[in-house]
């Protein structure tokens, strides 16, 4: 267990310092030792190095770079910082409310060093059948079953839950696995998951459930997709590897999940004026904002090679010449909206890049006077609706309350892949009519329209022009491409060509769509660009490429 964090000051959370079974490495202890992340020469103080991307990787990456006195020049083609980490209001109402992209957390140690640094609160996420959700309502098939934990819901339910359970223990060795990570049993973990990986990295999700004989129903097998566990229906991962499933279960990225009050876009930009204490070369009282005159660099039209240095050219026709550069934005845009030279890349990293799979998603979310949804039905004693998963439209209705008498925040659609495609051409008030239509048949006697008090604000991840999808998940057979994006930070044997851009974020990690494993990215490049410009971790503290060789992904 790592350090408490807090969301009240009665309520510590404990964070976790989960490990990656392909890359163990602790993070989570390289940041908080006292030795720092390590330094650079003295001449290097003051050297710019580009950031192309302000959501989380970047600006962790930024910021970390600032601390040890280099000069990161942020470039974002959006002006606005966070990525998928986006908190908006709504109209007449404009405090950061809704969560368009990122909203829900695990605790993990090194995302929550960030939420600590900067003051920021967290409590725990209502998620289906959490303690943090007062109702769960499930509906497939037409049937609607209410519950508060998984043992109020009918026995078909029971049994996809058993199953779940008896898949993971008899196929993937939870229970061994679970011991080995919480001991932190580096050699048992590696040899396990290497074995794991070696076995079903050409395997999806929907095989590995069907050659269970706990799964041997097709009903169970769509119970399953439907409902899930932790934090929902898994369907639309059906197709993905069942690595990056397994993944969520070893680390318990899916398990006790947060949510940060005010909004998690708060973390980027709150890296963004942050004020490290004793930062390297610079004075007291230097963030990133002032070093960039409070505003980030346009975005990125053209990034070429000229000898050592990486010329950047933005949006305005500018260009500046940086010894190392760090692209954290969607992979994608070095294919298709970012001129780059050939050499940019090597061979095997632009074909992972090529091969890169991404989720989509759509969410939908209104504002109400105030958390009708906990009201009493006279007739039952329960309250009139619940966090709801079903297989009608909405998909995945989640459910914020900041108390009786302030405005109350519904996600009426949480959607993935196919079901987000359903609504991706419709308006924000188009959607919203076909919603409430839906939700109509599971809560008749409940008037949702009544206490909206805001138009809708909504959001399809992959029609926005610089994400093109939500984040990336590998499909079958695509480890080899993944491991090449993950260790592109390992560069001493690239060609001089290859050598000084990096890439970070969460679809370089093993995990995408969690934002500590865009941090961990993020980190990743920091190690790279030191040891890029000739500078070193403190021998008491090694960073990810000094132990890389020992923890290095298994290749197949």
């Amino acid at each position: 267990m790592g350090s408490p964090t807090t969301s009240t000051d009665q309520h510590p959370i404990p964070t976790t310092a989960a490990l990656s079974p392909d890359f163990p490495f602790a993070y989570g202890d390289w940041l908080n030792h006292r030795a720092g992340l390590g330094s650079v020469p003295a001449h290097r103080h003051g050297t710019e190095v580009a950031v192309i991307g302000g959501g989380i990787s970047g600006l962790v990456t930024a910021y970390e770079l600032m601390k040890l006195g280099l000069r990161p020049v942020v470039y974002e083609a959006e002006q606005q910082l966070g990525g998928r980490m986006r908190t908006v209001g709504f109209e007449g109402h404009p405090e950061p409310r809704a969560e368009l992209g990122s909203m829900r957390f695990s605790a993990s140690e090194v995302l929550f060093h960030y939420v600590d640094k900067l003051g920021l609160r967290a409590e725990p996420f209502p998620n289906p059948l959490s303690p943090a959700t007062p109702m769960t309502v499930v509906n497939l098939r037409g049937e609607t079953h209410w519950a508060r934990t998984a043992e109020d819901l009918p026995m078909p339910f029971q049994q996809v839950s058993d199953a779940w359970a008896k898949a993971l223990h008899e196929k993937a060795d939870l229970s061994v696995m679970a011991g080995a990570m919480a001991r932190r049993d580096i050699p048992m973990i590696k040899a396990m998951w290497n074995r794991t990986v070696r076995e079903l990295e050409s395997q999806s999700f929907y095989a590995f459930l069907a050659t269970t004989a706990a799964f041997s129903s097709f009903e169970q097998r769509e119970i399953f997709g439907q409902v899930g566990f932790g934090c929902g229906g898994w369907d639309t991962d059906f197709p993905n590897s069942v690595l990056d499933v397994l993944r969520v279960i070893y680390t318990e990225a899916g398990d006790k999940q947060y949510r940060i009050i005010g909004g998690s876009q708060q973390i980027p930009a709150g890296l963004w004026t942050h004020q490290p204490e004793q930062p390297v070369h610079w004075p007291q009282g230097t963030s990133l904002a002032s070093l960039h005159g409070g505003r980030p660099m346009p975005g990125v039209n053209r990034i070429s090679r000229r000898g050592h240095e990486y010329l950047i050219e933005d949006f305005s026709g500018r260009v500046r010449a940086y010894p190392a550069a760090v692209f954290t934005a969607q992979s994608w845009i070095l294919l298709s909206r970012v001129e780059c030279d050939a050499d940019l890349l090597p061979p095997e990293a632009w074909i992972a890049v090529e091969r890169t799979h991404y989720m989509g998603s759509s969410k939908l979310f209104v504002l109400t006077d105030r958390p009708f949804w906990r009201d009493r039905d006279p007739r039952t004693g329960r309250e009139i609706m619940g966090m709801t998963l079903t297989d009608r439209l909405p998909r995945g209705v989640y459910l914020f309350d900041d108390g009786p008498d302030k405005p109350g925040v519904m996600c009426l659609s949480y959607t993935w892949n196919d079901d987000s495609m359903k609504v991706a051409t419709l308006t924000a008030e188009e959607r919203l009519e076909v919603v409430l239509a839906s939700l109509r048949q599971i809560y008749p006697d409940v008037d949702i329209r009544s206490h909206i008090i805001a138009p809708p604000v909504a959001v399809t991840w992959e029609t926005e022009p610089h994400f093109m999808g939500a984040f990336k998940s590998n499909l079958p057979g695509q480890y080899r491409y993944q491991r090449t994006l993950f260790t592109h930070f390992m560069q001493d044997g690239f060609a001089d060509e290859h050598q000084g851009f990096f890439m970070a974020g969460d679809d370089i990690s093993w995990l995408g769509g969690f934002a500590e494993n865009a941090v961990a990215t993020a980190l990743n490049a920091v190690w790279g660009v030191v040891h890029h410009l000739g500078g070193a971790t403190h021998p008491s503290n090694p960073g990810p490429g000094d132990v890389f060789d020992e923890l290095a992904p298994i290749e197949i």
